[in-house]
């Protein structure tokens, strides 16, 4: 059976930027003895990994900063309409995953439904998202380990405790975690899932323990008023301001009913990363099976948990009176409750690593697959001969993320992880449709219900928060598109493989 070529208009499709390539042919791919993943990674393995890179120190810092600056009580409810937002992502990612289980994700996603320059656009767009989003990781967790051991008498030299507050320095904790966490996805999958699973393990404890412990400290009357009444929130100007603001006039305000919407714009960047569950569909098993079982069952877990942790916070302690650092830990200090602020601390320490570790993973299976594509160097797409992972591809992000990590202070691009993550679920959900349509025949294990309608506000909602963001986000996203459509001319059009293929069958391109 031919992969590449069919009906005349499949021919057509196949032809210069907009060519895609077929499910048949992606799966074919992953049989190539020196460029396939080994497959170890059940349906528990996925939704660990899901958690993992979801829960981390947002559920103790975010829900209570959200609570006292723009939705108050009603926090809870924010998370709610942030976890609906993605679980319409998560539906159809949960489709494509199901019938393209390949790695890359939203990459590999898009090059079989929209072509291969959107693919492109999308793979070099994650590869910034979740190689900015490791080191901004790094960064913080280095943050919470000086801060234990401060406590403990241990004190890094300045030059050694990374940028901040001015001081130009080397983060030294943060690279040594990358590098570590680096070796140990070479090592394995199966290596990487049961780290990931014992770390996961002792971060949800932690959750636990705070939502038990804090709801006996829990009084009735910090719930009143729910929903405090709005008032006009203050925002920056300028290129700083939410670019819904700069094109519409629109104030955003805080508290309300609007301050509930617009809280949810903030909190939804706390479920970044069940999207990268799809990412490791190759390593999967049974992948039809497993995959939608683990974005779908990872994202319940957490806005669950979410929910709860917000509900807790804002019950021990008046919204109005939350710190903004740390607004779990202080409340129980507040409350005489010393133990459980040290047990956040540490919960907040473990629970980086994991989400550090599946922000690598992701990012190296989609640089994998592109090379593998011939859209990045051939080089990369080598798995290891015993270990069977992307060692290649894994080792030279780990290294350029540690040096990242060690020498940058990244706060102010942390945001383009958003964008970024956002802009791929707008691909995803397009691409659903227009594979339903180009492809009905494909066999499908998982459907996303209710086509087109799911994937249609599915992209509004992810471009409504998208218009959330300041302008200054768009701005430096547009900088990294223009780089990477450069790199597509220059090299990854020339090299495709699927072109390759298209010009030695017809002679043509």
């Amino acid at each position: 059976m031919s992969t590449q070529h069919g009906t005349p208009h499949d021919s057509r499709r196949n032809r210069g930027m907009f060519r895609t390539k077929t499910v048949e042919q992606s799966i074919l791919d992953t049989e190539e003895p020196e460029h396939s993943l080994k497959k170890s990674l059940s349906a528990l393995d996925l939704t660990v990994f899901g958690v993992g890179v979801v829960i981390g120190t947002g559920i103790f810092v975010l829900t209570g900063k959200i609570a006292k600056e723009q939705a108050g009580p009603a926090v809870a409810l924010s998370f709610v309409v942030a976890g609906v937002v993605c679980a319409l992502a998560a539906l159809c990612y949960a489709e494509f995953a199901s019938t393209v289980p390949v790695a890359g994700s939203a990459y590999t996603f898009s090059y079989a439904s929209l072509g291969e320059l959107p693919a492109w656009i999308i793979g070099w767009d994650l590869i910034l998202e979740l190689a900015l989003g490791c080191a901004v990781v790094a960064v913080g967790w280095s943050g919470y380990v000086r801060s234990l051991l401060d406590s403990a008498g241990l004190h890094l030299p300045p030059g050694l405790s990374g940028t901040h507050e001015g001081h130009f320095g080397f983060d030294l904790l943060a690279t040594l975690l990358v590098l570590a966490l680096t070796g140990i996805l070479v090592l394995g999958m199966k290596l990487s899932s049961r780290v990931t699973a014992v770390v996961v393990a002792i971060k949800v404890t932690v959750v636990l323990l705070v939502i038990v412990a804090g709801a006996f400290l829990i009084s009735g009357a910090n719930y009143t008023p729910f929903i405090p009444p709005s008032k006009p929130s203050e925002g920056g100007g300028g290129l700083a301001a939410p670019l819904s603001q700069l094109l519409f006039g629109f104030a955003p305000s805080n508290f309300g009913t609007m301050g509930i919407f617009a809280a949810a714009a903030v909190v939804f960047f706390a479920f970044i990363g069940f999207d990268i569950v799809a990412t490791a569909a190759e390593e999967t098993r049974n992948p039809q099976r497993d995959v939608p079982r683990g974005i779908l069952g990872s994202l319940a877990i957490c806005t669950v948990l979410y929910v709860a942790v917000s509900v807790v916070v804002t019950g021990m302690e008046k919204y109005s009176k939350l710190s903004t650092d740390a607004p779990l830990a202080d409340a129980f200090k507040d409350l005489g409750h010393p133990f459980f602020a040290d047990t956040i601390s540490f919960g907040a320490a473990v629970g980086l690593t994991s989400v550090c570790m599946i922000l690598l993973l992701g990012q190296s299976r989609v640089f994998f697959a592109m090379s593998r594509d011939g859209l990045l160097p051939r080089i990369f797409s080598r798995s290891h001969p015993r270990f069977g992972t992307p060692y290649r591809s894994t080792l030279v992000l780990g290294g350029v993320v540690a040096v990242v990590s060690g020498f940058t202070s990244i706060d102010e691009l942390a945001e383009l992880v958003n964008i970024g993550t956002l802009f791929a679920f707008v691909v995803v959900a397009v691409g659903v449709v227009l594979l339903r349509r180009s492809r009905p025949d494909l066999p499908r294990s998982f459907r996303t219900p209710w086509v087109p309608v799911v994937p249609a506000l599915s992209v509004l909602a992810s471009v409504w928060l998208m218009l959330n963001l300041p302008a200054e986000t768009w701005v430096r996203f547009a900088i990294w598109m223009v780089i990477g459509f450069g790199v597509y001319f220059l090299y990854g059009r020339s090299h495709s493989r699927l072109g390759l293929r298209h010009r030695q069958g017809d002679g043509k391109d």
